[in-house]
């Protein structure tokens, strides 16, 4: 028993003796109780318990994310950004498994702070302690400041910032801050890898205590020279005059200057060149003098390999390793996913703004020839609530092009009408997942390529529609 006339100062000693043991106790409740969750979500077939059991687990010990984080032997790295998260993410743990090392990840793409902290509590062991080399988590840009503070990340990698979830998110510049507050508290010995081509990139990189790493293009042969009317920073963040490109890759990425010499694009450190692009099939590029080819088509997926390969250099692996081994990487579900389906040939994108959609576009007419397409929007709590980005999207491009297009979706009547301003022939609008991809079918022939372009729960939706029909894997399982 505690001597009550002991003075406080022993009582408090022993109290702190006690605290850890607790702590203990407290974790290993919080990692069965969350493990017990994911295997009724998964036994239930409600989904693949890639959230809840992070709900449960932090509802029991608040501190359970940082606690399995200070469990791997090596570290973690933190990938944020609009868009290309989920398929970087896959890129620096591919990477990372190939040379021996086990890896916690997020893979499924849950990426607020729950489906982190879910990962990380379904490799835990009973006892309650995480088994794993490295931890490779995306995160939403909204979630950074509390993801770095809780698993204080060896890298934190920053892909791009475009408008996206207006109703959710606000303006890029809100957003920008939050991710400049949240690098600014990261351990002494974190580094920051950023994206020099993106102009508010740059500007949070400008206003950090410690230099980052700088990753960019460096081929203007697949550049354009202005910028789509979409495109978000075109100011200068010091003085507010417009931005000078003398390169445009993506959205706004590019290369930038203000005409008052006020602010410009830092120089990379790590750059691609000599870039080589196959539709939606594949690319090669030089990289940091390296020749890199990878089954991953699009402009915006250099940008992907660029940061992954900045990252895992960043960590200690060989330029000549990370080559061989990303000449046989596959792609996330739902992200250029290659389906079979009734004899055709379905290719699954995720668009899920105006930069992102563009690009989708570009790359499907200008470089995969695509001339058949499933275009599905959603306006659910993870897609946005808002659809009015649609008529930022230039769908003109397809006007010409396409010979089916089925607008699908639960807004799909507001799609169909955006291409009808856009003068592109369309099938009936079609809201359930079953019927469209019935409609696409009857539209087209065996051995047909058609692309699917969807927001993020719209491709969901249709790959749950897969899955039922026997022709493709749950999300959990790929």
């Amino acid at each position: 028993m505690l001597d009550g006339n002991r003075p406080d100062c022993q009582r408090l000693g022993l109290i702190r003796k006690i605290t850890p043991h607790t702590s203990q106790i407290r974790k290993t409740a919080a990692v069965l109780a969350g493990k017990a969750t994911g295997a009724l979500s998964r036994v239930t077939r409600r989904g693949g318990g890639t959230t809840l059991p992070g709900d449960v687990a932090r509802a029991i010990d608040p501190n359970i994310l940082t606690k399995l984080a200070a469990d791997l032997t090596k570290g973690s790295v933190v990938i944020t950004g609009t868009n290309g998260k989920t398929t970087t993410s896959r890129l620096v743990s591919y990477l990372l498994e190939g040379a021996g090392n086990t890896i916690v990840s997020n893979r499924a793409g849950a990426n607020l702070i729950f489906g982190a902290t879910a990962a990380a509590l379904n490799r835990a062991g009973p006892g309650g302690k995480l088994k794993a080399d490295w931890g490779v988590f995306e995160i939403d840009e909204a979630s950074l400041p509390k993801a770095v503070d809780e698993i204080r990340p060896k890298a934190t990698l920053v892909l791009n910032l475009f408008r996206d979830q207006l109703d959710r998110y606000g303006e890029l510049e809100a957003i920008a801050k939050k991710i400049e507050h949240a690098l600014s508290r990261m351990p002494d010995q974190s580094i920051a890898i950023l994206n020099a081509d993106d102009p508010r990139v740059a500007e949070i990189g400008l206003g950090l205590p410690a230099p980052p790493l700088w990753f960019g293009l460096d081929d203007t042969s697949v550049a354009a020279h202005e910028l789509p009317h979409a495109a978000d920073a075109r100011t200068c963040p010091k003085c507010g005059a417009s931005l000078i490109f003398d390169a445009v890759y993506v959205g706004h990425d590019g290369v930038y200057r203000c005409p008052n010499n006020d602010f410009e694009r830092p120089t990379p450190a790590i750059t691609a060149r000599n870039i080589k692009l196959d539709g939606f099939d594949r690319f090669s590029a030089t990289i940091d003098d390296t020749r890199i080819d990878i089954p991953l088509g699009g402009l915006y997926n250099t940008y992907n390999v660029l940061a992954a390969f900045a990252v895992a250099k960043t960590l200690g692996l060989e330029p000549a390793y990370i080559a061989e081994r990303l000449k046989n990487f596959s792609a996330a579900f739902g992200r250029q996913e290659r389906l079979e389906f009734r004899g055709r040939h379905l290719n699954l994108v995720l668009s899920k703004n105006p930069a992102g959609f563009n690009e989708t576009l570009r790359t499907a007419v200008d470089l995969a020839k695509g001339t058949s397409f499933l275009i599905a929007l959603n306006d659910r709590k993870a897609d946005g609530t808002d659809v009015s980005w649609i008529w930022d999207v230039d769908f003109e491009h397809l006007k010409g092009n396409a010979t089916v297009v089925v607008p699908a979706g639960d807004r799909a009547h507001d799609l169909a009408v955006r291409l009808k301003y856009a003068g592109v022939p369309a099938a009936p609008p079609e809201t359930d997942p079953g019927k469209a991809l019935d409609l696409l079918i009857k539209l087209t022939n065996e051995g047909d390529t058609a692309h699917l372009l969807c927001t993020y729960t719209a491709m969901l939706d249709l790959r749950a529609e897969l899955v039922r029909r026997g022709w493709a894997k749950p999300y959990w399982e790929t």
